[in-house]
């Protein structure tokens, strides 16, 4: 009996493996993790990009317009809800049943977060912690989930194409003094008076893009919005838009409150994708990776002159498992449409 309880120790040893997280927890998971839950946006995305295969359910509904940018399986994945935060409430019947192994906590900052743990609890599963405290982390970030998730080779790869990205953008900022930078203005909202502070993780692209972002201020709020008026903007006479709302990029042209602003004159105003998910902004997922390539194309078209259509096509291919038809790269890259 003595043997047979130790020959059952030496196999769930051999199944498991000790682990230091991005908060520096070490602890026991799957050798192999198979299902795995991530309670926050930032983790399902990294998650999916990973190995769409493991992910246990979305912690939100994804808009069906989406699943032809997503790998099919994500049709029939269930919706979980979050643990903690704002948000879906999750079902934890449904979540009991998925029968995680691993659970794949994310943080912004270098702390634990005890009372999400707390809740956590009931599900008896080992969890680790992702650190990302602006974009560039994601270089190691996927370096870590390819350890966690025993997928090195995938998450080299994903780590080693986010470094070179990041390492062509310096080299070409650097290069442009900071007089010839664009100055760039961020439109929110149906009327496009919303925006961020240039210290705001919802413009850390354009931070990183040169210091571009025309509203210099101390974001008031995590949740950003802040609001400004038409003679702000026409003030600021920025000489390229970024848009979120399609509402808004749709009319912008036949303002006659926009009409002499210096991008819109010159036909720089450009509608930020969102397919599957957003490429700048909320939530602020690796998509920004993308998202940095196409930010760096409009604003430096001579100085960046890669092929953005090939370099979609590419990295939907490598981080999304996604085969793009020429359809969806028109519509993701709003080629074609009337202005």
């Amino acid at each position: 009996m003595k043997i047979f309880f130790l020959i059952i120790l030496i196999m769930a040893q051999l199944q498991a493996k000790n682990i230091t997280d991005m908060l520096g927890r070490t602890t026991t998971i799957p050798n192999t993790p198979k299902k795995v839950y991530a309670p926050s946006p930032y983790g399902s995305y990294a998650l999916y990009a990973m190995d769409p295969n493991l992910l246990v359910g979305w912690i939100f509904n994804i808009d069906p317009k989406f699943y032809p940018y997503l790998h099919k399986r994500m049709e029939t994945l269930p919706v979980i809800g979050r643990v903690f935060g704002a948000g879906q409430a999750a079902n934890l019947e449904v979540l009991l049943a998925t029968h995680p192994d691993l659970i794949l906590m994310w943080s912004h900052v270098n702390e634990f977060t005890q009372k999400e743990e707390q809740r956590l609890k009931v599900l008896n599963t080992p969890y680790v912690y992702a650190l990302d405290e602006n974009l560039l982390d994601y270089v190691q970030v996927f370096k870590f989930l390819g350890e966690a998730l025993s997928l090195e080779e995938r998450g080299n790869a994903l780590s080693a194409y986010t470094q070179k990205t990041f390492d062509d953008v310096k080299n070409v900022v650097k290069n442009v003094p900071q007089e010839k930078r664009p100055r760039v203005y961020y439109a929110e909202g149906l009327d496009g008076l919303s925006t961020e502070c240039n210290d705001s993780i919802h413009v850390e692209i354009l931070q990183i893009a040169g210091d571009v972002n025309i509203h210099k201020c101390h974001t008031s709020s995590h949740k950003g919005f802040e609001k400004l008026s038409m003679e702000r903007v026409l003030q600021y006479d920025p000489d390229v838009i970024f848009v979120q709302d399609e509402l808004f990029f749709q009319k912008i042209y036949n303002s006659k409150l926009w009409k002499d602003i210096e991008a819109v004159k010159n036909k720089k105003v450009f509608l930020i994708p969102k397919a599957p998910f957003n490429w700048f902004d909320r939530p602020p997922s690796f998509m920004r990776i993308l998202g940095l390539k196409w930010v760096m194309h409009n604003l430096y078209p001579k100085e960046y002159p890669i092929d953005m259509a090939q370099e979609t096509k590419d990295f939907y291919k490598l981080f999304l498992n996604v085969e793009l038809t020429q359809k969806q790269l028109n519509t993701l890259l709003n080629i074609g449409a009337d202005q």
